[in-house]
């Protein structure tokens, strides 16, 4: 299964009636077969994405950042997702690739497993870091195929089980990831060679360009909770004219 899900943070489920009023719910959904409750939708839609997966099913899943750092819900499910499934690979990918400008993104590679509840099926996550150095944006120096030529390499698709490590290349076994506070999978070890010398900066071009996306994945941010206040006070109008 190849997934890129929305990124988008508003949470909860909204419909009108044949009277034009509008009603919200943050959860409104029972799935037993997911491994914690929540309305963070971007932990949901990995959720219901390893629960589709037959067994040996294999998933790569495009994920923003806090789905690899995030507490509470997001711990529960990394935890049992390294237990239940061969967490494999996690690609690192530069900002300025998606349509959301500023939005960090990854690519999760994971195998679904069952019968063996007493044993995780993560053994190691190989973290390939495509982002640490690199700069990309969706015109003047647009992604393209052969810049991950480098990163198939290493994922080795023929044989995954023989990999290498490299600069950009690295292996954590299950105990080490487990061992990160919240058990973390937002792993970095390299350093951005345009903070270690001041004289190496981007192009100036493409310093703005970065800027405007950061400035429009804040706007979409802003317009999200604007629409959550829309709908809080859609409910609280309805909930007075029904009273």
């Amino acid at each position: 299964m190849l997934a890129n899900p929305p990124f988008g943070r508003k949470s909860g489920f909204s419909s009108v009636d044949e009277f034009g009023r509008v009603s919200r719910e943050d959860v409104s959904y029972d799935r037993t077969d997911f491994w914690v409750k929540t309305s963070n939708k971007q932990l949901n839609f990995v959720q219901h994405i390893a629960s589709l997966l037959q067994t040996n099913g294999r998933a790569a899943v495009v994920v923003p950042d806090n789905v690899l750092f995030e507490g509470g819900a997001g711990e529960t499910l990394r935890r049992q997702l390294l237990k239940d499934c061969d967490v494999h690979t996690l690609l690192r990918l530069p900002t300025g690739i998606f349509y959301a400008g500023g939005v960090k993104a990854n690519v999760l590679f994971f195998d679904r497993k069952r019968g063996r509840p007493d044993l995780p099926w993560t053994s190691r996550l190989w973290v390939y870091d495509f982002r640490t150095g690199q700069h990309f944006t969706l015109r003047q120096n647009k992604l393209q195929s052969r810049h991950l030529d480098d990163f198939v390499a290493a994922y080795n698709p023929q044989d995954r089980h023989d990999r290498t490590e490299s600069e950009r290349f690295k292996c954590f076994t299950y105990d080490e990831l487990l061992a990160r506070d919240k058990a973390n999978l937002d792993i970095t070890w390299l350093r951005d060679p345009d903070l270690d010398d001041g004289d190496n900066l981007q192009p100036p071009e493409v310093i703005a360009q970065e800027i405007v996306e950061d400035l429009q994945a804040a706007l979409a941010e802003f317009a999200a909770v604007a629409e959550a206040l829309q709908l809080a006070k859609a409910e609280r109008e309805g909930e007075t004219t029904e009273a």
